[in-house]
Parts: C-alpha cells; sequence; structure tokens
C-alpha cells in the first residue's frame, strides 16, 4: 500500500476516549515525506505516522533510509534524530582498529599515536559529534620551536612566547632603518617539522627621500642597501656637481646625499680685452641675456648676444677683429634652396634664408650669416615620418572632407558658416604630424570695432572717423617719413598696429646649441613668435618640445635631446 493511501486513512481515524494530538515535528538534519503537503494539517491526532529522511552525511538511529514515526500519547515515537555520521581515516604517524570505519554521532574512538605525536591537546580518544570529529584525527608532532632556535637579523620576535608548536605562525618586525625583503617592516615565521620556515633578516633600507626643486625618474618608494635612485633637477636648477641629473645610493648610514638641486647659475667668463659685456653682474641666472659689443671701431665675429641655459651660455662667445673678409656664394642646401637670389660674394654679417622643399621639413635655423670669410651652420631639411589624421573640427565652419592622411607641407582650406566670419588665417597647413593653429569663427554681429589709432601728434590718418567696422582699412602717414602705411581693423585691433613712435620690437639672441643635437650654431638674431625646430643626433629622442620659441626676446620651450 503506498505511504500516501496510509496517510489518508489514518488520517480519519480516531481513537476512543480523548483525543490527543502531535505537533509537527522538527528534525534537525531531516525532513518528513512530503512535508510541504501535509505541515498545514497538523497537530495530527494519536495514531497517524509519517516516515521521514536524513540529510546526506546524516543517518536515523535504524539506519534507514526512510523511518517511521508513529504519533503516541507520550509523543512522536521513536522520537526523530539524525544523527551525524563520521569517517575515520587512516592516521599518519599513529594506529587505530577504527581506520576506514564510519561512525554514527556519540561514538568514541580510541586513537595511539607514534612516539613524538600526539592528538591535539595530549588527548587519547576522540568523539564523533553533530559537526564531525570533536578533534581532528590526526597525529601531529610534540616537536615545538624554540624562540632561541631562531635570530632576526636587524630585528626581533614581536610575540614573547618561548615554545612554539608546529604550524604556528609568529611575527617578526625590523629595526628602524631597516625593512624585510620585500620592503615591510615586519614579516612572519611558521614553526615547521624541520624547524622554523626561514631565518629572517632585515636588510638596510631607504624610504624614498625629499625632493628638493628635482623629481624622481622611478616610481620605487622603498629601496635596499646599495640601490640606486637616478633623479633630473626642474629647470633652471643643478646639483652639487653642476650637472641637471644625478643619482644617489642608499647606504649603512642613508643616502649618500639627498637629490637637492640648487638655481642655476652662469658666470662671467674671461673676454678678450676689446669685447664689452653687458650687463655686468657677479652672476647670472637661466634666461639672462648678455650683450656684446666691440671696442675702437673693431668688427664682431660671432653672435650679437647670448643666454643662460641650464647647460650654461649659448651660442659662444664672440671675438673682435679690425678687419673681417666677405664669403663667397652659400652653399645648397640638400632638399632645400636660398629663398631670393643668389650673389656672388656677401659681406660679414650679410644674411640668407632658405626653404625647404615642398613636402620636407626645416629643422635649424632657416638663416645663415655672412662671419669673416665663413657661412654659420646649414639647416637641414628632413622628410617627415609622421603625417596629420584628420582636418581638426572648427567651431560654427566646415572645410572639406577628410581624408587622411595627410602628408607635411599639405594646406586645407576651412570657411565660416553663414552669418560667421573667419578671423586669422583659414588655411591650416600639416607641419611635421600637426597641423598649424585654427582660425576662428566669430558671429558677424558680434565682430568688435576699433577705435581710432592713437598717434600722439606723430603722424597723420587718412580718415577723421573715431570707430572702424571689423575689415576697414586706414592709411597713415608718420611725420618726416614720405610714404603711408596701411592697416586694417580685425575685430577690435588693428593689424598691424600703427606705431610713429618707433616701439622697439625685442629680438632674441641667436638660438642655443642644445646638448645632443646636430649642430644649429648661428649668430642670427630672431623676431618675437620665430621658432627653430631641433634635430637630435642618432640614438637620442626628442622630448618636452620640438621646438624653440622667441618670446619676449628669450628662447622658450626648451627641447632635450636623451639617450
Amino acid at each position: 500500500m503506498l505511504v500516501s493511501t496510509v496517510l489518508l486513512i489514518l488520517w480519519i481515524s480516531t481513537v476512543g476516549g480523548q483525543v490527543r494530538h502531535c505537533d509537527f515535528p522538527k528534525i534537525n538534519h531531516g525532513i518528513l515525506y512530503e512535508e510541504k503537503k501535509y505541515k498545514p494539517f497538523f497537530p495530527l491526532p494519536i495514531g497517524n505516522f509519517f516516515y521521514y529522511s536524513c540529510e546526506y552525511n546524516f543517518m536515523s538511529p535504524s539506519k534507514s533510509f526512510w523511518t517511521r514515526i508513529t504519533c503516541t500519547e507520550g509523543g512522536w515515537s521513536p522520537t526523530p534524530k539524525c544523527l551525524r555520521l563520521c569517517f575515520f581515516p587512516f592516521v599518519e604517524n599513529g594506529r587505530s582498529t577504527s581506520s576506514g570505519q564510519t561512525h554514527l554521532e556519540g561514538d568514541s574512538v580510541q586513537i595511539s599515536c607514534d612516539k613524538g605525536y600526539s592528538l591535539p591537546n595530549n588527548q587519547s580518544i576522540i568523539a564523533c559529534a553533530e559537526g564531525g570529529w570533536s578533534s581532528p584525527p590526526e597525529c601531529i608532532s610534540t616537536k615545538k620551536c624554540l624562540k632561541t632556535d631562531i635570530v632576526v637579523g636587524n630585528g626581533f620576535l614581536s610575540e614573547s612566547e618561548y615554545a612554539y608548536p608546529i604550524n604556528r605562525e609568529t611575527q617578526y618586525k625590523c629595526k628602524p632603518g631597516y625593512a624585510t625583503a620585500d620592503g615591510k617592516t615586519s614579516g612572519t615565521v611558521q614553526c615547521l617539522q624541520g624547524g622554523w620556515s626561514i631565518q629572517p633578516i632585515c636588510v638596510k633600507s631607504c624610504d624614498r627621500p625629499v625632493f628638493v626643486n628635482a623629481r624622481s625618474k622611478g616610481k620605487d618608494t622603498w629601496f635596499k642597501l646599495n640601490d640606486r635612485l637616478d633623479y633630473e633637477c626642474h629647470e633652471g636648477y643643478e646639483n652639487q656637481d653642476g650637472r641637471t641629473t644625478g643619482s644617489t645610493v642608499c647606504g649603512e648610514d642613508g643616502w649618500s646625499h639627498l637629490p637637492t638641486c640648487h638655481e642655476t647659475e652662469c658666470h662671467l667668463p674671461f673676454l678678450e680685452a676689446n669685447v664689452d659685456a653687458h650687463p655686468k653682474q657677479e652672476k647670472y641666472k637661466v634666461g639672462d641675456v648678455l650683450k656684446f659689443s666691440c671696442r675702437q671701431r673693431l668688427r664682431r665675429v660671432g653672435p650679437d648676444s647670448v643666454q643662460c641655459y641650464q647647460f650654461g651660455w649659448s651660442p659662444n662667445f664672440p671675438t673682435c677683429k679690425g678687419q673681417v673678409q666677405s664669403c663667397g656664394q652659400p652653399p645648397q642646401l640638400p632638399n632645400g634652396k636660398i629663398k631670393g637670389i643668389k650673389q656672388e660674394k656677401y659681406e660679414h654679417g650679410e644674411m640668407v634664408e632658405y626653404n625647404c622643399n615642398p613636402n620636407f621639413l626645416m629643422k635649424g635655423p632657416k638663416k645663415i650669416q655672412c662671419m669673416d670669410g665663413e657661412w654659420t651652420t646649414l639647416p637641414t631639411c628632413v622628410e617627415p615620418g609622421k603625417t596629420c589624421g584628420f582636418i581638426p573640427e572648427l567651431e560654427n565652419g566646415f572645410g572639406q572632407p577628410s581624408v587622411p592622411p595627410y602628408r607635411h607641407g599639405v594646406s586645407v582650406v576651412l570657411n565660416c558658416r553663414n552669418t560667421y566670419t573667419v578671423i586669422g588665417n583659414n588655411t591650416i597647413t600639416c607641419i611635421g604630424g600637426m597641423w598649424t593653429e585654427l582660425p576662428k569663427c566669430v558671429a558677424t554681429n558680434q565682430l568688435k570695432r576699433c577705435e581710432k589709432p592713437r598717434l600722439y601728434a606723430r603722424g597723420l590718418l587718412s580718415s577723421y572717423r573715431h570707430e572702424f567696422n571689423h575689415n576697414a582699412k586706414i592709411n597713415y602717414k608718420c611725420t618726416g617719413k614720405d610714404t603711408y602705411v596701411q592697416t586694417v581693423c580685425i575685430n577690435g585691433k588693428w593689424d598691424p598696429e600703427p606705431d610713429c613712435i618707433g616701439k622697439k620690437k625685442q629680438l632674441c639672441p641667436p638660438p642655443p646649441q642644445i646638448p645632443n643635437a646636430h649642430n644649429m650654431l648661428t649668430t642670427v638674431n630672431y623676431q618675437e613668435g620665430e621658432k627653430v625646430a631641433v634635430l637630435c643626433k642618432e640614438n637620442y629622442v626628442l622630448h618636452e618640445a620640438k621646438e624653440l620659441v622667441c618670446k619676449s626676446g628669450l628662447w622658450q620651450s626648451l627641447p632635450r635631446c636623451t639617450g
């Protein structure tokens, strides 16, 4: 007969006399047959019976998969239980008659351990409990590791215990100024069968030093004995050896020296008797310019000014001569040509400008100068390896569809949308992998007007108006001059700015010779905004900037050639 049929028959049966009931049995690690189906009908009257089973690794006292329990006057009989099953393995370093057997919860097992081994806490009997064996059935070594068996070089054990059992870990700490092999202030050792896992040692260490006007070339924060830390000084600073880079070593007493840099200084060297330099000072800072002149109507051979850099004065100082020689025709520039008409003879001080052929990029000064019969260094025309990508997006403007890559020297015309006006050059050019500066598109109704130029009674204007619209042109003539000069109003500014006072624009000294770059020495001065591209020697890479820029009479954004 099916269990469910039996349950239904018993459900409707009654026992004579007072009716008694049994509540739903709660069985740890067990479950009633179809428990969810019949649970709502509890409590049940006497005489009903159910079957229950146990979870994996548990068994009823009857050792049956399904065990019957009956509701009696004394409750469920027998009391439903699920007892733990404990498997007893073969014991390493010991023996037991129960090896390989399975025991029920409540059973006890005796274990005999070999000499030098014992159960945890030195007991000889373990019991099968609800959670498994009361103690792991394993014989462990009674050997201990002693504190005196370990010596921490330049450190100490942080715990005060004298003896440590097998598998126990303990911590050791390093003395100040020392660290573990992996750079930490503490570590752990473990007591193993053969003794301590390691003989720990703390090595001399140095923390990352404080940098003064310098920066580290690496990212390490911890250093061991004899480790070297490379550093470089900030621009305009040098270390105690007069260099812009240096290294310090971690030693027994700390760092060999602190990575400290002080402001670079240039000193006035010995000058020839006929050379005057000004301003004369005891020391010069990076960026200071020194100008030269010759006495007794002598002719200067070399630059008229030099600038103080991190690497010293550049270019070389001039000399003064009574007689100077002229130069023949200037040399031919590979992949380039002279701008203008070539002459047969050039006087001392005369200059020649070069252009590179299309698709070639100029590196070095574009002008050379005749100096006492010799021409200064030629520039170099190189075929750039880099191309330009997509045409940059012009806000409120448009250009032709982008079809990259674009080779060096290729130009693209940009236009503004209706109701907008272009300010600046509407043609951009790919130069060495970079597009030149974009123009701007300004709303036509927001264009600024120009005020009447102030010539301070030193000139004459062709118009008497006080304000001028964008793109308006006027002519002016300065007092004592015969010709008029034209200027244009560009969004609130005159271009070029009218000038009858004779504002003298600051010239930059000849550009410096960058260390590890191709020879670019010249004696030619440069105007505001002019640039000189730098070409590094073989096996050297250009960093920080691609070119020198003349700004406010000084060379700015110095590139570096590093190996």
